[in-house]
C-alpha cells in the first residue's frame, strides 16, 4: 500500500543523507527553515516503509510576481523504489495540497539530472544554470 502523510523534519533527514547529501554528515541534510511553523514535510510511505520525502517551504524567489510562493526542497525517494512514479505521487500530491493557481507558484532549484523529471509533469525552467557548492549544477523550475 502506497501512501503520503505529514512528518517531522528529522525523519526526512536520513533520505535526504542517502540521496541528495551522499558521503556528507547528516547535518548537511538539515535545511534553513526546516523547523520554522510553516514549513511542510510529507512523506511516502510503501506499506508502513518511509522510501520518499518532499518539504514545501513558504518562499518567495523575486524571478517571480505571484503572491504565494512556496519553494519544494529536499525532494528524494530512495534509489531502490525509483523509477516506479513515487516521485511523481509526491509532487502530485504536493500540488493538488497547494491548489496551485494564477496566485500560486511552487518554485524549485533543479538537480540538472533531474530537469527532464520535473519537465516532464509540466515545469519549467528559467535562467542560467548555476551551481550551489559541494552538491553541483542547478536549474531554476517553476509551475504556477
Amino acid at each position: 500500500m502506497i501512501y503520503i502523510k505529514t512528518i517531522q523534519a528529522i525523519d526526512t533527514y536520513p533520505i535526504r543523507q542517502a540521496i541528495l547529501r551522499k558521503d556528507k554528515p547528516i547535518e548537511s541534510c538539515v535545511f534553513e527553515g526546516d523547523l520554522n511553523q510553516n514549513t511542510l514535510h510529507f512523506g511516502l510511505f510503501k506499506d508502513e516503509e518511509l522510501v520518499g520525502v518532499l518539504s514545501v517551504f513558504a518562499n518567495s524567489n523575486a524571478q517571480f510576481t505571484q503572491t504565494n510562493q512556496f519553494q519544494l526542497r529536499g525532494m528524494a525517494v530512495l534509489e531502490i523504489h525509483q523509477k516506479k512514479g513515487y516521485g511523481k505521487k509526491l509532487i502530485e500530491f504536493i500540488e493538488n495540497y497547494l491548489v496551485l493557481n494564477s496566485e500560486t507558484l511552487l518554485w524549485f532549484n533543479a538537480r540538472i539530472n533531474a530537469v527532464a523529471f520535473y519537465e516532464k509533469l509540466g515545469y519549467t525552467g528559467t535562467g542560467e544554470v548555476f551551481v550551489i557548492n559541494e552538491i553541483g549544477p542547478h536549474l531554476v523550475m517553476y509551475k504556477a
